[in-house]
Order: structure tokens, then C-alpha cells, then sequence
């Protein structure tokens, strides 16, 4: 397995990384936006669906 940040061999301590720079650099790439977990939530409220007092329908 090679680390998903420079490529070098995995070293088991630091999994899936291979030191502890790799890591901090991924958790920073968190930290600063640069990954996202996708949403179906609006940005905003304004793009939020107005709300109509019925309750959604519930899955079976």
C-alpha cells in the first residue's frame, strides 16, 4: 500500500501514511476545506425549501 499524500511504502505506525508529516498534511487538507464530503443540504436558508406544515412522507 503506498501513502495517498507522496506515494512512498506505508509504514504500519502511521497507516495509511507513511510518517507523521503525510498525516498533519492530510488532516490540514481537511481542516482548510480543500476535502468535502458532498451534501444535499441548501448553502443557505434561503434555498432551503419553505416549509408547509406536512409532515414527509416516512419510508417503509
Amino acid at each position: 500500500m503506498s501513502c495517498p499524500i507522496c506515494g512512498q511504502e506505508t509504514r504500519k505506525s502511521y497507516r495509511p501514511f507513511c510518517s507523521k508529516r503525510c498525516a498533519d498534511l492530510d488532516l490540514a487538507n481537511w481542516f482548510n476545506g480543500s476535502y468535502a464530503v458532498p451534501s444535499t443540504e441548501p448553502e443557505t436558508p434561503e434555498d432551503a425549501p419553505q416549509e408547509t406544515g406536512e409532515t414527509p412522507p416516512r419510508p417503509h
